[in-house]
């Protein structure tokens, strides 16, 4: 406990120096624009924005990036709430009882149940990564390559099993994405592998590529045929309007409890990210209460609940991702990457040779948080007015941006070229149902997966049993196989349904009276 304050006493040392505190000021605010765009999000802004962080100190950029991530996470309530859009998927469980309450003339109350249940759920993963994180370098300082692996494999088979859409889709995609690591030279031999006697390609496909291919190009020719109408009926809220009463307040109060519980819970296992925590508070609030059947009609404990467990998952994902190096969904993987190119590996020993950048990023939670509340208030119906902007002149601007950026990184037209076509193939992929998430975690994880792989072959002279006589590898690959058992048994059990669902349509159309009287003729 001490060891730990006195840490973070020094992480706010880092970060309120004034370029710190600048840069993660900007991340929380673009953070909260991004988040009322539709078809941005934090992806597509920290692809767009990773260029720019080559020339800024490592400590700077991860806390600008940093900000981004949860910060968007403020701005995707307010649509979902003041407008029933849900411009991200872990809000789209918030529109549910948000708008309902916006029609009734309580926006202004949901907003401010928003704003509280966001900041518990935000100190409590603050709180966890304090504590948490340290005690998981300790153990993991113990692993050697078999469980380091090991470890890993579970990590990509969450990451693309637990992902939205088909498990088998999302295998598919991380095994794409390994192939993507796998091109460039080899480190040990100095092979070429995949290149295609393309020599740009010797040192292997650009991060920065491939994450504004897919979520740059790609998604945004995704949604720009999706923009609709946006209804600013109910828009139109005040600050006084924002203040729950006690009563409210009371009401919400145990489900933000138990939402920021749930939250954290989900971003200890890799994969899930908070669109899966949101959605199981929404569905755990509702098992807990006496009175289901509000739920969907304006009901308080129907925001305060995802909502906290979405800002108490974010924080919390940043947990394996720092402390592991194992991210849990594709923003911390790109995050993980962001730090990879500054030179820095993260993992157990992040903490101890980075503490600037591990308690400075720490510190810089608790500013950014304060001050999303602090900007969030005077600014909506600034944001509002920012979905008025046509997507004709959006998405130009942004994919100008892209393409500055990506050559910017190595002054290198091919890339430009590169990021072309993956965001054409993410985008076929994305109209065929695959979704392009998991071929980043591949891609991320790949190289470090299979180095270790190589490392543990070597010390057991080929053996592959190493991996299951040691018990910490034997512990984690027992878990992927009762994954992927639950994966299958779920799959089945969800076909066995349909089937006898359809099956009861059948029977229900062939008995019907007006069907007995065509056969009686």
């Amino acid at each position: 406990m001490e060891t730990a304050l006195t840490d973070l006493w020094y992480g706010f040392t880092v970060a309120i120096e004034p370029h710190n505190l600048m840069y993660c000021f900007l991340g929380v605010l673009i953070g909260n624009m991004v988040g009322v765009l539709p078809g941005m999000g934090p992806l597509a802004t920290i692809s767009i924005l990773l260029p720019l962080t080559f020339g800024i100190k490592p400590v700077g950029a991860i806390l600008m990036l940093s900000g981004i991530f949860y910060g968007s996470q403020y701005g995707g309530a307010i649509c979902s709430i003041l407008l029933n859009l849900p411009c991200h998927p872990p809000h789209a469980v918030t529109c549910l009882d948000g708008f309902p309450m916006t029609k009734q003339g309580r926006g202004g109350v949901a907003l401010g149940i928003t704003v509280i249940g966001s900041f518990i759920g935000a100190s409590w993963g603050i709180t966890e990564m304090m504590f948490l994180a340290p005690l998981l370098v300790t153990v993991a300082l113990k692993f050697g390559p078999a469980e380091v692996c090991s470890l890993m494999l579970l990590g990509l088979l969450a990451g693309s099993t637990l992902a939205r859409g088909s498990p088998l889709k999302g295998v598919a995609m991380t095994v794409l994405g390994l192939v993507f690591g796998l091109v460039g030279s080899d480190l040990e031999t100095g092979a070429e592998r995949l290149t295609f006697g393309f020599t740009e390609l010797s040192d292997g496909i650009e991060l920065v590529a491939l994450a504004l291919g897919l979520f740059g190009i790609a998604e945004f020719m995704n949604s720009v045929n999706q923009a609709s109408a946006i209804n600013t009926t109910y828009s139109n809220v005040k600050l006084k309007d924002m203040r729950p009463s006690w009563a409210e307040f009371k009401w919400a109060f145990p489900a933000m409890i138990r939402g920021t519980i749930v939250g954290s819970l989900c971003s200890l296992i890799p994969g899930t990210g908070p669109t899966i925590a949101s959605f199981v508070a929404y569905a755990t609030e509702k098992k807990v209460a006496k009175n289901p059947q509000d739920f969907g009609k304006g009901e308080i404990r129907g925001v305060a609940a995802p909502e906290a467990s979405t800002h108490s998952s974010v924080q919390g994902d940043f947990i394996p991702t720092m402390s592991l190096g194992i991210p849990g969904d594709a923003v911390m993987a790109l995050l993980l990457g962001a730090l990879m190119i500054q030179g820095i590996v993260p993992g157990p020993q992040l903490i101890k040779e980075h503490p600037d950048i591990f308690w400075g990023l720490i510190a810089s939670f608790w500013i950014g948080n304060i001050l999303l509340v602090l900007l969030n208030v005077p600014l909506i119906s600034i944001w509002v007015k920012m979905l008025m902007i046509p997507y004709k002149y959006l998405y130009p601007s942004a994919l100008f941006f892209v393409c500055i950026g990506v050559y910017a990184a190595n002054n290198d037209f091919f890339q430009v070229g590169e990021v072309i076509v993956i965001g054409i193939l993410g985008y076929v992929l994305m109209r065929l149902g695959f979704q392009p998430a998991p071929i980043l975690l591949g891609f991320v994880l790949g190289p470090r997966f299979e180095e270790n792989f190589r490392r543990a072959m070597l010390i057991s002279r080929g053996d592959l049993m190493t991996f299951i006589e040691k018990p910490i590898s034997a512990f984690f690959l027992a878990l992927c196989v009762i994954l992927i058992g639950a994966q299958i048994f779920f799959r089945l059990r969800g076909s066995k349904k349909d089937t006898a669902a359809a099956e009861a349509v059948v029977d229900q159309s062939l008995s019907s009276p007006q069907l007995q009287r065509v056969n009686a003729k």
